[in-house]
């Protein structure tokens, strides 16, 4: 039995031919710096081997559907399984890709509500059932011998026509008698009817009166009535009312209040059909509740649940500007403004009394409503002048945002269909309140704790919610749908539990998968693979914990535990204290970054690992190395940001102050309204009135102090770029000083050369064989394609030319492929390229190549760049910076580099404010503003603002629980 997995010679990226064991069935943590080579083993040698090698064992019909890794540079890797990774990727920016749909729950939801759901018409709120001829033929037999009847055929129920040809086509097919508007005739009697009104006509199929015997005849004629009418068919009572029915309340003409049918009147059905209001579902299946279906998607979105429309906020994103300032963004784009537009306004002001000079904010309601809306069809007076003519048209006023739709739909310019939709936001369907699914699939319930539910209900409750609800479900069915429901609600409740465990409690199950972080997408595919309950496979993850608060890590840690207890190897890529902690056996690789690292400086179980040398992770764990607690917390400049009554999301009207020139982190449980109040309503405000972005700001009732910053600045983890041409250099502009300082020296000065020369995006300098990509594809079909460093250029990207032209005997493309730590030292001389490589270096990327592929780049370094990027321009000591988790991704000891960096942001008089769950992060902070107590629906809250010594003392923060051991490790110290 193998007990091992052994790889031999690795050689991936920077890996240094490493040799290694790893016990199988084991929870294993590879750690280290970053850039040492974690990802390089993990990935790109186990997990691309083990998957390779089982995509290989299947077909070559099959394998063209499956992506094919690339062979690793390992001599060979023995005791693999099938491999499975779980990465930080989002799982899917599709708008139909919710929650639900990615853990399966919403099949196993639809086939529930298809199996045991009830329809209930929307017009009487009453259940609607489907009955065969012999459901109908009991019912009837029910009623006391001797009664007299009517079956009727209703085969005109509430339309306007003549129906003369259909009169004449019953009367010839035996029928004798129609019951017209409530008037019984002989069918060749029958009146004129009027086209302009709406009839009711009802064939008269059968007379009966009730007895022994009579099943067969009235078995026919229901079926000749259903036939007839499409399904539907009326008894009425010849005298008396329905049995059951004499307490109902009825109207002047005898007819049930509220629902519309007569007390004499039983309605039979064999479709789903509503007799009132003639609402038809022709079948109750699972993909009647799919919103990817034409069967049950909300027509008016197409399933999508929003639409996109002009936005008010963004149609007038300043307030304080007058219109004649243009206030109007869209119709003030020309400099100067568009004279027929200005001529509206001006027409518009003159008929409703306001004045073009006075601020947006002060003109009226109605006058604002009039001039986005329009005049709701009233005529007005608009003046034009046409050189010297002048001439009015008195014509309704469509309104700013009417004249935009109109534009919109008119116009087959994509550019201007782009330049407009900016001014669009995503909002609710109007039709299906942003359900989803059209009204059939609404109307179908299921019983619950407070009422009939339709599908759409749970969906948007939270993990937490719809655990509880499902839970109770059962307790409220009949028998007979309980059995049919209980092996559904044991599988929707194991996957619940599943994402329960992972901490994702607080996630809705309606949130679209492109909304969340890498941290929680992977989160959920774990989840995912611990409901497909298999065992004997290697899975590799990247960093799991990334998002979670400490609190929810233990949680997760167990799932990873179970995940090996079922008979799996786990292979974490992690720099979690308490992860590396719990693991049955960790490798540590280093000792430096990049070129530094690529071998196994640690390995073994917890004691082996803390009693290695030379190990930066050891020194950590230890205590040997630590970042240190700050001597004293910044009192900041004394000003400070308020942000009023945040309602975005989850949070409850919250209202925080900010001080100035200091390092504030907001922290919480993953949930909490962290991202809702920093990104959605405090950047995005600040954003708007600093930096004139047009974007939407949570609703808030407003932020205090920002005339007291510049500009606001976000660096969040999104890449630097798209494409294999995107790299560090590019991105920080480091690339155009260096084609530059290349196109100076005197060779290229002889050549005639320009720095467009020394670009490999345009022809001239790069090599036309490759189009300066440095790598050729080449299709396999059933095998994966194959990129082949291009002949011409030896994947130098560059013509021979080109690379003729050396500074310090080194060509661009040689300075393309340094590191920036050694680029930093070959550009000594040039300040101008040596400030931007310094400051990569300082944000800890010293191991990154100058010309990386920005695709290569994990969502920490491209964060890393971005906060280099910006430390190189000159500050103004005035700017509020905000990140979103700049440690993801952080060793320890990357982490104390970080921190130097934002504390010296801080130092020069700007504001930094973080997003973090690192308590090596939030232990030197200056203010904490602490989000909870819980997440979702429980969360929302400010639980303790202040100083961590003040936070600490909060008995409701867990932030403050998981600091208050590290601030005493300081106390102790200073003892």
């Amino acid at each position: 039995m193998l007990t091992k997995i052994s790889v031999r010679g690795a050689r991936e990226h920077n890996l240094k031919g490493i040799d290694i064991d790893l016990p199988r069935d084991a929870l294993i943590v590879v750690t280290g710096l970053s850039g040492s080579g974690k990802s390089s083993l993990a990935f790109d040698t186990i997990y691309a081997e083990g998957q390779r090698r089982y995509v290989e064992s299947l077909s070559a019909y099959a394998r063209q559907f499956l992506e094919m890794m690339q062979k690793p540079d390992v001599e060979h890797i023995d005791g693999l399984s099938p491999a499975i990774s779980i990465e930080q990727k989002t799982t899917s920016k599709n708008p139909r890709s919710t929650v639900a749909t990615v853990t399966e729950i919403y099949d196993y939801m639809r086939l529930l509500w298809a199996r045991v759901g009830t329809p209930y018409s929307p017009a009487t709120g009453k259940p609607i059932e489907a009955q065969t001829v012999s459901n109908m033929v009991d019912r009837v037999m029910a009623l006391p011998e001797g009664t007299r009847a009517y079956l009727l055929a209703p085969v005109v129920r509430g339309r306007k026509g003549e129906y003369r040809r259909e009169l004449a086509e019953w009367q010839k097919a035996g029928f004798t008698r129609v019951r017209i508007d409530g008037e019984l005739y002989p069918i060749e009697e029958a009146p004129a009817l009027d086209k302009k009104f709406k009839h009711d006509i009802e064939v008269v199929v059968d007379r009966l009166a009730v007895k022994e015997g009579l099943e067969t005849r009235l078995a026919d004629s229901f079926e000749t009535a259903l036939k007839l009418a499409e399904g539907l068919a009326y008894v009425d009572l010849a005298d008396g009312v329905v049995p059951g029915r004499e307490g109902e309340g009825e109207d002047a003409g005898g007819a049930m209040k509220g629902a519309g049918i007569p007390a004499n009147r039983i309605v039979f059905s064999e479709k789903f059909a509503c007799p009132v209001s003639g609402f038809t579902i022709e079948e109750v299946e699972p993909r009647l509740f799919s919103f990817n279906s034409p069967q049950g998607a909300c027509p008016a979105c197409d399933g999508i649940g929003e639409k996109q429309l002009f936005d008010e906020q963004l149609v007038v994103p300043n307030e304080a500007l007058t219109l004649k300032q243009g206030a109007i963004v869209p119709w003030a784009k020309s400099n100067p403004p568009s004279p027929y537009y200005m001529q509206v306004l001006a027409s518009l002001a003159k008929a409703y009394d306001f004045d073009l000079t006075t601020p947006w904010k002060d003109l009226e309601p109605d006058q604002r409503m009039i001039i986005l809306h329009g005049t709701g069809g009233m005529p007005v007076p608009l003046t034009f002048k046409d050189g010297r003519k002048q001439y009015t048209v008195t014509k309704p006023f469509e309104g700013v945002i009417g004249n935009l739709n109109r534009r919109m739909r008119q116009t087959e310019s994509a550019w201007m269909q782009e330049e407009l939709s900016k001014f669009q936001t995503a909002q609710p369907c109007e039709a299906c309140g942003g359900k989803r699914l059209n009204e059939k699939a609404l109307a179908v319930k299921i019983p619950g704790p407070t009422g009939p539910i339709d599908i759409a209900e749970p969906v948007r409750m939270s993990v937490a919610e719809a655990k509880a609800w499902f839970e109770q479900a059962d307790d409220h069915l009949t028998e007979q749908q309980s059995q049919i429901a209980r092996p559904i609600l044991k599988e929707i409740n194991e996957r619940l539990g599943f994402l329960d465990n992972v901490g994702l409690d607080y996630l809705n199950l309606d949130r679209t998968s492109g909304t969340l972080s890498g941290g929680e997408s992977q989160r959920i595919r774990l989840a995912s693979q611990i409901g497909s309950g298999l065992s004997g496979v290697l899975y590799v993850l990247d960093e799991p914990s990334i998002g979670l608060h400490q609190r929810d890590n233990d949680r997760l840690l167990e799932t990873l535990k179970r995940l090996r207890d079922l008979g799996n190897t786990v292979i974490v890529v992690e720099h979690d204290e308490d992860a590396i902690r719990s693991a049955d056996h960790i490798v540590d690789l280093g000792p430096g970054a990049g070129v530094h690292g690529g071998e196994v400086v640690a390995q073994g179980t917890l004691k082996q690992v803390l009693k290695a040398k030379g190990s930066l992770t050891a020194d950590y764990l230890t205590g040997r190395r630590a970042i240190e607690v700050p001597e004293q917390r910044r009192k900041g400049n004394g000003l400070k940001l308020t942000v009023k009554g945040a309602q975005a999301n989850n949070l409850r009207n919250v209202t925080a102050s900010i001080p100035l020139g200091t390092f504030t982190c907001i922290t919480g449980v993953s949930g909490s309204g962290k991202s809702s109040f920093t990104i959605d309503t405090l950047y995005a405000g600040a954003a708007r009135v600093l930096n004139g972005a047009r974007m939407i700001a949570g609703k808030h009732d407003g932020i205090e102090g920002l005339e007291n910053c510049d500009k606001v600045i976000e660096i969040d983890q999104s890449p630097i770029g798209r494409t294999p041409r995107s790299n560090p250099a590019t991105y920080t502009g480091a690339f155009t000083q260096i084609r530059d300082w290349f196109a100076g020296l005197p060779e290229s000065q002889a050549r005639g050369y320009k720095p467009g020369r020394f670009s490999f995006n345009v022809k001239g300098g790069r090599c036309e064989a490759c189009t300066g990509d440095g790598l050729i594809k080449i299709e396999m079909h059933f095998l994966p394609d194959v990129y082949v460093t291009c002949e011409e250029c030896g994947g130098k990207r560059y013509n021979r030319e080109t690379l003729e032209v050396k500074f310090k005997g080194l060509s661009i493309a040689d300075v393309l492929d340094m590191t920036i730590e050694d680029a930093e030292e070959f550009f000594k001389a040039v300040p101008s390229i040596r400030d931007k490589m310094r400051m990569l270096n300082e944000v800890g990327l010293g191991y990154v190549k100058v010309g990386q592929q920005a695709t290569t780049l994990s969502g920490g370094e491209a964060q890393r760049v971005k906060l280099a990027k910006e430390l190189a321009r000159r500050s103004t000591g005035q700017t509020l910076y905000i990140l979103d988790e700049p440690t993801t991704g952080l060793h320890f000891e990357d982490v104390r580099k970080l921190l130097e960096v934002l504390h010296r942001l801080v130092e020069q008089g700007n504001s930094v404010i973080v997003i973090e769950h690192n308590l090596d992060v939030i232990k030197t902070a200056d203010w904490i503003v602490d989000l909870g107590p819980e997440g979702g629906v429980r969360g929302g809250e400010i639980v303790a603002e202040g100083t961590p010594e003040e936070v600490v003392r909060e008995p409701r923060s867990f932030t403050g629980h998981y600091l208050k051991p590290l601030l005493r490790a300081k106390r102790e110290a200073a003892e």
